[in-house]
């Protein structure tokens, strides 16, 4: 078996030799990478805080917001080159660490980087802020005086590891805020946070010193005095987890600390009747197969369950049907990675739970496709909540009368609550839509683009930007006070 070696994470000011380094390992297709990951004192941590603010102040936050996001933009489209070696090495290393289909990598990453482009961002922004300047410097506001925004004095990213380059986003976001940041990376995803960091000060090295990545084992309550010390300097962190690890880690934050968590979520699909016939339900089935695979339900965005109108020409059995064609189909191409004894066991559970289930009235619950097949489609006529499924391209499809009556049994996990994804004519989407944000829905996509978030869209319902500063405002009467002090007033 060949093994190759790869040092993780970005430590300015620190050379390898002066850090205790934690190999992890990764297997795939006779392939072995070992992955140096740095595992820091509490003083090296403490020095690592402070160089990375003291950067900010002198390089990052004198930076206007359209320089930074050139800089981000010539790093995002050296990622979008394949021939670059940063690219390859995320289209070698990526589907090894993580055990994804290689070209599902390869076309995931393409997309994702792709809303990281400077229009995109420029959206992004001003999606947050009616005036991008704030974060520039003061600016008038309409009842007088003046505001500006600022980043935090430093922020700390606690990143998970089910979908590869997830920090990218995050790290984004602490850029255009102009804060100095430190990412944890994940065991199971330790990579591409660092290749980042480096892109980032090879395009622009006045900002090589303006951001750092770490790794400590465990997020919550583990990482001893290394994590301890960084958290204790952190007055904003940033964290994507489960929400048990969330939960221990907001407790042992200072109780001054902003905590920002991300965690599970639960999607679901509605598909009108007017999606259903013979011509539309085929394609509808296609890009929600898509929904399916991508990075196998690792998503937040990522679908469990398909609720279908009856009254089309193609009843919901029969989209199911073509659900599982399509699996079938996006499993020859993209194939499943495979699972480890504890993902296989769950997998094989909630099959057995569909399989366990008594018949309804109008019909009965059934797995459709065979029973080996790297997916599952189960298919139900009573309407059944909306309950996480094994994920692994494991999804439920329900057919329903009317997709009005889907609402109060999705708003019963309205804690869970985030994508939606709708097939239906214009006025329907608008309608739903209505029902479905009453409900808790904070985000609504189209069938296929579900696990395919736009850039700036407003994650769990929260503002991306705008939750991470705090505003400083001059106030009219403090104008009004300044005029006498003039030097022109004598």
């Amino acid at each position: 078996m060949k093994t190759e070696r790869i040092t993780a994470g970005y430590l300015p000011g620190l050379s390898d030799d002066e850090v205790h380094w934690q190999e992890l390992a990764f297997e795939r297709d006779g392939r072995r990478l070992e992955v140096a990951v740095p595992v820091l004192t509490a003083a090296q941590m403490q020095a690592l805080a402070e160089r990375v603010r003291a950067a900010a102040d002198k390089h990052l936050r004198t930076m206007t917001v359209a320089q930074i996001i050139d800089v981000i933009d010539r790093v995002i489209a050296r990622l979008l080159d394949r021939t670059h070696p940063v690219r390859r090495l995320a289209e070698t290393w990526l589907p090894v660490v993580s055990g994804y289909d290689a070209d599902m990598v390869r076309l995931g990453l393409t997309g994702y980087f792709k809303t990281f482009r400077a229009a995109q961002l420029r959206r992004f922004v001003a999606e947050d802020f009616a005036n991008p300047a704030v974060l520039d410097g003061f600016q008038p506001t309409p009842k007088g005086g003046a505001v500006r925004a600022f980043g935090p004095d430093l922020l700390v990213h606690s990143w998970a590891g089910n979908v590869p380059a997830l920090s990218l986003w995050s790290m984004v976001c602490g850029l255009l805020v102009k804060a100095p940041g430190i990412g944890k990376v994940a065991s199971a995803e330790p990579l591409f946070a660092g290749w980042f960091a480096r892109l980032l000060a090879e395009v622009h090295p006045p900002l090589a010193d303006c951001l750092a990545v770490v790794w400590w084992s465990g997020a919550g309550d583990e990482g001893g005095e290394g994590a301890d010390a960084l958290y204790a300097r952190a007055d904003t962190v940033l964290a994507y987890g489960g929400n048990g690890t969330l939960d221990a880690l907001r407790r042992r934050l200072p109780v001054t600390t902003r905590f920002l968590p991300h965690g599970h979520k639960l999607g679901f699909g509605l598909i009108g009747a007017a999606a259903l016939d013979s011509v539309k339900a085929p394609v509808v089935a296609r890009l929600a197969a898509w929904d399916v695979m991508r990075y196998d339900q690792q998503g937040c965005y990522s679908p469990h369950v398909f609720y279908v109108e009856r009254g089309g020409p193609v009843s919901p059995r029969a989209f199911a049907d073509y659900l599982a064609a399509e699996l079938a189909n996006l499993e020859r191409r993209f194939a499943r990675r495979a699972l480890d004894l504890e993902e296989g066991a769950a997998v094989a559970k909630w099959r057995q739970s569909v399989e366990w289930r008594a018949p309804t009235d109008a019909g009965q619950d059934l797995l459709i496709g065979p029973a080996d097949a790297p997916w599952s489609v189960a298919y139900s006529d009573g309407l059944q909540p909306l309950s996480p499924t094994a994920l692994y391209r494991t999804i439920a499809v329900v057919g329903v009368d009317r997709l009005d009556d889907v609402v109060p049994v999705v708003g019963a996990q309205r804690a869970y609550l985030q994508t939606a994804g709708i097939a239906a004519s214009p006025e329907e989407l608008y309608r739903l839509a209505d029902l479905l944000g009453a409900a808790g829905v904070t985000r609504i996509a189209a069938i296929g683009s579900m696990s395919m978030p736009e850039a700036g869209w407003h994650h769990d319902g929260r503002f991306n930007l705008v939750d991470l500063v705090r505003m400083t405002e001059i106030e009219q009467s403090a104008e009004s006070a300044a005029q006498p002090l003039a030097t022109y007033s004598d």
